[in-house]
C-alpha cells in the first residue's frame, strides 16, 4: 500500500476505525481514526470522497477495538518499517497528527468525549509521539452539544486542534456546497465556541462550480465574516485553504473543479488583509 494525497480510502488499512493517509495540510502522514463507520453524516458536501455516502450520525464506537487498532498502527508506524514501505518519499515520513475524521462528521457519535480522552492515553505511550497533535476535523455543526464541549476540553488538554469547516459564509453557499441549512447565526457561534474551547483553525474547500470561481458576493460574505470574528476578538489562528485533490462521489462531482492559482492567491491574499493568516494547499 503506497500513500497519496489524492487518495484517502480508509478500506485499505483493512481495520475498522483507524487507517492512515498522507496529509497534504498535515505535512506527512496523518493517522486518520473513522468514527462514522457506518458512512453517515449530517452533510453531504458535493467534493466529498466517500461512496454510499447516506444522512445520519455516527454509531456506538467500540472503544476496546479503537484502543487495540490505534496502538498497534502507532505501533507499526513508530516502531517498525511501515513508513519505508507505504510512504514514496523520505519528506513525508513523520507521523504529524492523529487525525479525528472519515466517513462523516465524526462529535455526532456517542462517546466523542471518550475517544478524545483514549487517543491520549495510547499517544502517551510513545515517546516517539511527543511531537504528534491530535486534530479534529469538523463541520462544526455539533459544537454547541455540551457532551462535544467536553470533548474540545479535554482535547484543549491534550493540546490538541480543531480544524473547524468553513467553504461559505452565505446560506446559499453553504445550501449548494455542503447541503446543510443550520445557518450563519448557528455558524458564527460554534466558531466562536470551538476558538475560545481550543485552538482552532478554518478550514475551507475553494472550488470552481461549472468552471467558474466563486462569484464576488461569495468571496466578499466571506472576507466580511472573517474580518467580523477578528474584530469580535474571537481567538482563531488561521485558515486552512485547500482545493479539491481527490474524486468526488457525489452527484454533483462533475460540476466542480479547481480555481485558478492566481484566484486562489488573490483571494487568500484577501482573507490574510481581513486578520487571519491563510496556509494555502492547492
Amino acid at each position: 500500500m503506497s500513500l497519496s494525497i489524492h487518495d484517502h480510502d480508509r478500506r485499505k488499512s483493512g481495520l475498522t476505525y483507524v487507517y492512515a493517509v498522507l496529509g497534504r495540510r498535515a505535512g506527512g502522514v496523518s493517522v486518520g481514526v473513522n468514527l462514522n463507520t457506518n458512512s453517515a453524516c449530517n452533510w453531504r458536501c458535493v467534493y466529498c470522497e466517500i461512496p454510499d455516502l447516506k444522512f445520519g450520525n455516527a454509531p456506538d464506537c467500540d472503544l476496546q477495538l479503537l484502543e487495540r487498532e490505534l496502538r498497534g498502527m502507532l505501533i507499526d508506524i513508530l516502531r517498525g518499517d511501515w513508513m519505508q514501505k507505504n510512504v514514496p518519499e523520505e519528506r513525508w515520513r513523520v507521523l504529524k497528527d492523529v487525525s479525528i475524521s472519515g466517513n462523516g462528521e465524526p462529535t455526532s457519535c456517542p462517546q466523542f468525549p471518550e475517544v478524545v480522552a483514549l487517543i491520549g492515553r495510547v499517544l502517551r505511550e510513545f515517546d516517539e509521539a511527543r511531537d504528534t497533535q491530535i486534530v479534529l476535523i469538523t463541520n462544526g455543526s455539533l459544537i454547541h452539544k455540551p457532551e462535544v464541549q467536553r470533548g474540545l476540553r479535554t482535547l484543549h488538554e491534550l493540546a490538541g486542534v480543531v480544524w473547524f469547516k468553513l467553504d461559505s459564509a452565505t446560506e446559499e453557499g453553504t445550501a449548494r456546497l455542503n447541503n446543510a441549512r443550520a445557518g450563519l447565526a448557528r455558524t458564527r457561534t460554534n466558531v466562536e465556541l470551538a476558538a475560545r474551547a481550543c485552538t482552532t483553525w478554518l478550514q475551507t474547500m475553494v472550488l470552481a462550480w461549472k468552471g467558474e470561481p466563486p462569484s464576488d458576493a461569495e468571496s466578499d460574505a466571506y472576507v466580511r465574516f472573517v474580518r467580523e470574528l477578528v474584530s469580535a476578538g474571537v481567538p482563531l489562528k488561521g485558515v486552512h485553504m485547500y482545493g479539491p485533490a481527490r474524486e468526488s462521489y457525489q452527484p454533483e462531482a462533475a460540476h466542480i473543479s479547481e480555481v485558478p492559482r492566481a484566484w486562489l492567491d488573490a483571494f487568500a491574499a484577501r482573507v490574510e488583509a481581513a486578520g487571519l493568516p491563510v496556509r494555502l494547499s492547492p
